[in-house]
């Protein structure tokens, strides 16, 4: 029961975000993202302490090993994302709305770009339409990656706790669904068609069934290290949110952005205590 409720949390968190991503890209107005995000945010920081980290400093017994294991699981994620081997940038409100803009000029000027091109500018726009392809690839491939520490941390949750993996996979769903919308928006504006960067995002998104696969099956020969894996499961959420999320949400500074930030944040985290709740019941 425990490998189906991980299965079913994966895909959610996973394939589902994508096809939602996909589904209001052009609906959703850009600029309401950062709202998604405000509410992730406080998901995911509502779920690691008020749920995974009592429950690890709870089961472990050791708490000064617990807290050196969670700070060096966010040491070690930041040292990934500066070998470039985790590309997880979560700025998902500046990224939609630079590639919306860009997607909707276009459109709305053809014959500029048409006419720029038969004036000299062939070999620039070579230029930049390599640039935007060579990020595209960079946004799949980091992407996935993010999304197989996501299935990790998924798969650590479930076999320490039910309700600590169903906590955990909505919080996880909870900021899927501004990334894949956000980078949604930048596959397109990269030059990929609805089709292809439907595809691909949904290809990446299967890499959180992949991790969550292999934990699942290492776990269970490793049950005496299962503490060790929540807290890195914990370390990751933890530094999405701080160092990936929040900083993007400090682009807006009026006070009116600030305000409503913070009531999405605080209703993310009054969200996952309603659920604990809930749940206990």
């Amino acid at each position: 029961m425990t490998l189906l409720y991980i299965v079913i949390a994966s895909l959610a968190g996973g394939v589902v975000s994508a096809l939602f991503a996909a589904t209001v890209a052009w609906r959703l107005q850009p600029r309401l993202i950062p709202l998604f995000v405000s509410f992730a945010v406080g998901a995911l920081l509502g779920v690691v302490f008020l749920d995974i980290m009592p429950h690890i400093f709870e089961h472990s017994g050791k708490s000064h090993d617990t807290a050196a294991w969670i700070l060096a699981g966010i040491l070690g994620f930041f040292v990934l994302e500066k070998l470039v081997l985790w590309r997880h940038n979560h700025d998902h409100a500046g990224q939609a709305e630079a590639a919306a803009a860009a997607h909707a000029e276009a459109h709305k000027h053809p014959h500029d770009h048409a006419h720029g091109h038969v004036h000299g500018h062939g070999h620039a726009h070579h230029h930049e339409e390599t640039g935007r392809a060579s990020s595209a690839w960079m946004i799949i491939i980091g992407d996935g990656f993010h999304n197989f520490t996501d299935g990790f941390a998924i798969a650590a949750a479930f076999m320490a706790d039910t309700r600590l993996g169903i906590l955990t996979a909505l919080a996880i769903v909870a900021h899927e669904l501004p990334q894949e919308l956000g980078d949604f928006l930048v596959l397109l504006n990269s030059g990929f068609s609805k089709a292809r960067a439907l595809m691909w995002n949904l290809i990446s998104s299967l890499a959180t069934l992949v991790g969550a696969m292999i934990a699942y099956f290492v776990l269970r020969g490793l049950e005496e290290y299962a503490l060790v894996f929540l807290c890195f499961a914990a370390s990751s959420m933890i530094y999405v949110a701080i160092a990936d999320l929040i900083p993007g949400l400090h682009r807006k500074t009026a006070l009116k952005d600030s305000l409503l930030q913070i009531l999405l944040i605080g209703v993310g985290v009054f969200s996952i205590w309603i659920f604990r709740l809930l749940m206990a019941h």
